[in-house]
């Protein structure tokens, strides 16, 4: 932990973690009424948006989103620097794919990207769900990040991890794997966004004992927004 401030009704603390010490912005009070975004994903039509999310999304409104991207400007600008930022997606996302029927892609940390310029905002609204955001390191090449000039290397690697000791159980990853080492993990809570590059390897954790359901008032509702500045 490198520091804590209180913005408006924010509190925010800054961490660096791994090898690369990549930094990770945890904000709670993040709205003042969290209440109001699970009534509103409650009234939108989910459904799948992309072939690697398990679970359903539905379309963030402009407006609300606009304004999520208008409060997190600053410390993005001041933390991950490439400012000012500009917004790709924002979406209500609902997790509730079984373990079992889980691809093999969904088995692992990802990256949402391979640029440095690109933020993953992802916003906690599911009260009562435990649960998190972990990060991960490649064991074979020592990456915590991907990027355009690692994607190579990173991909043949992995490959040959699968080979040797082939494709991961069907379950939520959940900690060290033989391919992957956890390097840290930030708890989910109610109205606690999570501000970090997306780049980083990383994966949700999705507790045995999480309720996974399609209704927006009970399941483990998240916003995840994603961001772009200026290279």
């Amino acid at each position: 932990m490198n520091g804590d401030q209180t913005v408006q009704d924010w509190v925010v603390t800054i961490h660096h973690h791994g090898a690369e010490q990549q930094p990770v912005v945890v904000i709670d009070n993040f709205v003042p009424d969290a209440q109001t975004l699970i009534d509103e994903a409650a009234v939108l039509s989910f459904g799948q948006i992309g072939p690697y999310y398990p679970g359903l999304r539905a379309v963030v409104p402009a407006p609300r989103a606009a304004a999520m991207v208008a409060a997190v400007a600053e410390i993005a600008g001041d933390v991950f620097g490439a400012a000012p930022y500009s917004m790709l997606e924002s979406v209500y996302s609902l997790v509730t794919t079984p373990p079992a029927l889980l691809l093999p892609i969904q088995r692992l940390p990802h990256f949402d990207g391979l640029e440095a310029e690109r933020l993953a905002l992802l916003h906690f609204i599911a009260p009562g769900h435990p649960g998190g955001t972990s990060f991960y390191r490649h064991r074979s090449t020592g990456f915590e990040t991907v990027t355009v000039p690692r994607a190579p290397a990173f991909t043949h690697a992995l490959q040959a991890d699968v080979r040797r000791h082939g494709l991961p159980p069907a379950a939520y990853i959940a900690g060290d794997t033989p391919i992957y080492e956890r390097i840290a993990h930030y708890p989910g809570a109610y109205n606690r966004a999570l501000l970090y590059r997306g780049h980083t390897l990383h994966c949700a954790d999705i507790p045995d004992a999480a309720r996974l359901t399609a209704d927006p008032r009970t399941g483990r509702l998240t916003v995840n927004t994603f961001l772009m500045g200026t290279a």
